[in-house]
């Protein structure tokens, strides 16, 4: 893009946001948090194609400001961290909504041809889950316990297990959108097809709400967990492959960012994955009101962050 129509195309933007920052007292702090993002991507650009000219330096200038009229006094009132959760996360969530829709799409379907194929041949569970685990598994069935492969292990170690492979399997997803999203595809779609068959081998059995109250209560953080970081990894390879009006590197950058601070945002919901996969699923035989609570709770939470929230806080805040 040439530096003139570059500038004719963001300078109303530019000077709404010089406006922001110079009335910060009165402009609501959603709106200076999503302007400092706008300003910031437009400033990589800048530096990408014009480094030496007056629009990086006003950028830069401007980028500056708003860090300072934002961050510093985010800092100063101790809400740094509140703020990065409570605005930078959601906004950056809705921008890319869509992005993460197409996620749960692909592992949706792929969940649901693991179902289709466990059904129509006998030997697709083993072929996807491995005999090993098919024969524990119909083990602890026959023993009336579906589940027993959750008490397994001490609370401590198996917490922290779980939750360092959850970490692993999620960046494994996120970073495998560098491959123009095809890795990131393939491992939605692989971990699709295996839930799929997993529940249908419960359901062949005749204990699929049984191990289901078990199961699904970590579950249900560890699916969105990968659902979020497989949308992640899609953001990084859509803008390698449709980069808009930036070029490639400067897309990339500006989606590495994004999806970066999105995966950040998922940290606290592994420990919490791993806490009640190591301690509490282990006692869902005990009480089916405490997996149903469990679970609900885990939709709830899920659904609000990242699907409603967004949305609230997207629509009251302008998106220059």
């Amino acid at each position: 893009m040439r530096e003139a129509h570059f500038i004719d195309k963001n300078k109303p933007k530019w000077t709404e946001i010089e406006h922001n920052l110079k009335n910060k007292l009165t402009v609501h702090p959603d709106t200076l948090a999503s302007n400092y993002v706008e300003i910031t991507n437009d400033l990589a650009y800048a530096q990408t194609y014009y480094p030496k000219s007056k629009t990086n330096d006003y950028l830069n200038e401007l980028a500056l400001f708003a860090h300072q009229s934002v961050y510093k006094d985010y800092k100063s009132n101790g809400n740094q961290f509140l703020n990065f959760f409570k605005t930078e996360v959601p906004l950056t969530v809705y921008r890319n909504h869509r992005t993460f829709l197409y996620a749960f799409i692909i592992f949706a379907l792929a969940v649901l041809i693991g179902l289709l194929s466990s059904h129509y041949d006998p030997y697709f569970v083993r072929l996807i889950l491995g005999d090993d685990y098919v024969e524990e598994s119909m083990r602890n069935i026959q023993n009336g316990d579906p589940a027993a492969i959750y008490k397994s292990g001490g609370e401590i170690g198996s917490s922290l297990a779980i939750t360092t492979n959850n970490i692993r399997v999620a960046f494994l997803a996120f970073g495998a959108g560098i491959l123009c999203s095809i890795g990131t595809g393939y491992i939605l779609f692989s971990n699709g097809i295996m839930l799929g068959a997993f529940h249908y081998m419960f359901y062949q059995e005749g204990v699929l709400g049984k191990a289901m109250s078990a199961i699904w209560m970590h579950g249900t953080i560890e699916i969105a967990v990968i659902i979020i970081a497989g949308g992640c990894g899609l953001m990084l390879g859509n803008s390698f492959l449709f980069p808009g009006t930036y070029s490639r590197k400067a897309s990339f950058i500006r989606k590495a960012k994004e999806a970066t601070t999105i995966l950040i945002s998922t940290i606290p919901l592994f420990i919490v994955a791993g806490f009640i996969e190591g301690y509490i699923t282990r006692l869902y035989d005990v009480s089916l009101l405490l997996s149903l609570a469990v679970i609900l709770v885990s939709i709830l939470l899920i659904g609000y962050y990242y699907v409603v929230y967004p949305i609230r806080v997207g629509k009251k805040t302008p998106v220059l």
